[in-house]
């Protein structure tokens, strides 16, 4: 009886240089969709329920192992590159337990495999009790891959590769993905493999002939769609993966309920969460930790990042948003700007031209037009003016104020920081405010204005001879004016 709960270990090939590239970063560490590519190979063996995770790391080890530190994985590194048996071996030695259990070799630089097509290879490997199975797909033209040869039984008995094929060989479309799932002979016949070849190094794919030796049937399953195993190798190839993760990532909001106008145009990374009837216009990119609630709608060209979006949100074109919450019925924009720290109540208003940072707006605040809200709470139904600036850095300290509840804050104000403004008090616009406001004061901070009757005719007659000679146009201007 085939044991279906056997333990599966994941071991990830990424020690190679991907000179096509030609990158200072290592290839497997090109992002594709928000993700380094290797990560999207961590995530599917996760996915699989893998006991243990081996990345082999080789070219940039210590760059690859800082991007996925704190993922759980183990690292093993190929300390020379003498091929992807020799790489496979390394990673099979950094596990501590090859009993029982299967061993699928996924790669650092193919991000498109699906989990989905990963868990129907192992359910078929193990409804056969396989010993070795590989993943396959079919080409019309599969030049440059090994192909894959059959018995007469329809097993695998060898792959060729491109060069070694004959005309035949290379006339067949079914080819070799590199993906292998291999029971727990694994460990042992790798360390069998030898680079008596004219390269001198120790294939993986050699691993079949071992197992058939050893009076194994070898497999193959076939995938649907053979652009989950496309490598990119180069930055055309790296457009193309991040194209088709984008296409299925808004394909599958799109079932799941979201309107998403122009979806070609619009970014969403696959960790953000959306509600249904979600809205997005054309051109929205949408990063990290973002979670948006049912009914949202999010404006052309806006980017959110690793923010929290309540209910019937209406973020409006070209505003921007980063680690900020937004309260149910809120709406932010045109040309906004939320930076960290920012945790806006319900139906609060921020309109064009307003930053804030580390700020927090109870309910219904209004902030409509051009201000800047920094290291400041602010209480309900308080009203910010056009222009406001909360003056929170003397140049070497951030400093905090506290606006209370129903205030009304005229145009053109700046609160030098640190402040607590009382609730139900005003600020006169034009106000320069460096002094507490108690409940329900007003305050005027501003100098007192004086208007001298006649003062541009008496200057401007004090310049006409002075200008006579080098501003002929403004003397005749000055003239005019008597």
């Amino acid at each position: 009886m085939t044991d279906t709960n056997r333990p599966l270990d994941v071991v990830i090939l990424a020690a190679g240089q991907g000179t096509r590239m030609k990158s200072s970063l290592p290839k497997v560490l090109h992002p594709v969709a928000g993700r380094p590519m290797v990560a999207w190979a961590v995530k599917a063996a996760q996915e699989l329920g893998a006991r243990s995770v081996v990345v082999v790391t080789g070219h940039g080890a210590g760059a690859v192992e800082a991007a996925l530190a704190g993922t759980g994985v183990v690292f093993a590194r190929q300390e020379q590159q003498l091929g992807t048996g020799n790489a496979f071996l390394a990673g099979m030695d950094a596990l501590e337990d090859h009993r029982e259990a299967d061993v699928l070799v996924l790669y650092g630089d193919t991000p498109l495999l699906r989990t989905e097509t990963l868990r129907d290879l192992l359910a078929d490997h193990r409804a056969r009790g396989g010993a070795f199975t590989v993943l396959t797909g079919v080409l019309p033209d599969a030049t440059g891959y090994g192909r894959i040869i059959r018995d007469a039984q329809g097993n695998v008995e060898r792959i060729v590769e491109q060069k070694d094929a004959t005309p035949e060989e290379r006339a067949v479309g079914e080819f070799n993905s590199g993906v292998y799932l291999m029971d727990a002979r694994a460990n042992d016949l790798a360390h069998r493999i030898t680079n008596e070849n004219a390269s001198g190094e120790y294939y993986l794919t050699d691993l079949l002939g071992l197992y058939r030796a050893e009076g194994a049937e070898a497999h193959a399953f076939r995938l649907n769609d053979p652009d989950e195993v496309m490598g990119a190798n180069d930055r055309t190839g790296l457009a193309e993966a991040e194209n088709i993760i984008r296409a299925r990532i808004t394909l599958a909001h799109m079932r799941a309920g979201v309107t998403i106008h122009m979806p070609e145009t619009v970014y969403i990374e696959d960790t953000v969460v959306l509600g249904r009837d979600v809205t997005l216009e054309p051109g929205v990119i949408l990063r990290g930790a973002t979670r948006v609630a049912d009914g949202a709608e999010i404006g052309a060209y806006s980017v959110i990042t690793d923010s929290v979006l309540g209910e019937g949100v209406i973020v409006k074109p070209h505003s921007v948003l980063e680690g900020a919450q937004v309260g149910a019925r809120s709406d932010v924009g045109p040309f906004a700007r939320l930076r960290p720290g920012t945790v806006l109540g319900e139906a609060v208003h921020i309109g064009n031209f307003v930053e804030t940072k580390n700020a927090r707006l109870a309910q219904g605040v209004k902030a409509g037009h051009l201000a800047y809200l920094g290291d400041v709470s602010i209480g309900d139904e308080t009203n910010v003016g056009a222009g406001t600036i909360i003056a929170n850095f003397d140049g070497v300290n951030k400093h905090p104020s506290r606006i209370g509840a129903g205030v009304f804050i005229g145009s053109n104000s700046t609160i030098v920081a640190p402040r607590v403004i009382g609730d139900a008090a005003f600020i006169a616009g034009g106000s320069t405010v460096h002094d507490d406001v108690p409940e329900g004061a007003l305050a005027v901070a501003r100098g007192k204005q004086r208007n001298l009757e006649g003062w541009s005719h008496r200057y401007w007659s004090g310049l006409r001879e002075k200008v006579q000679t080098k501003l002929p146009w403004l003397a005749g201007w000055l003239d005019r004016q008597g």
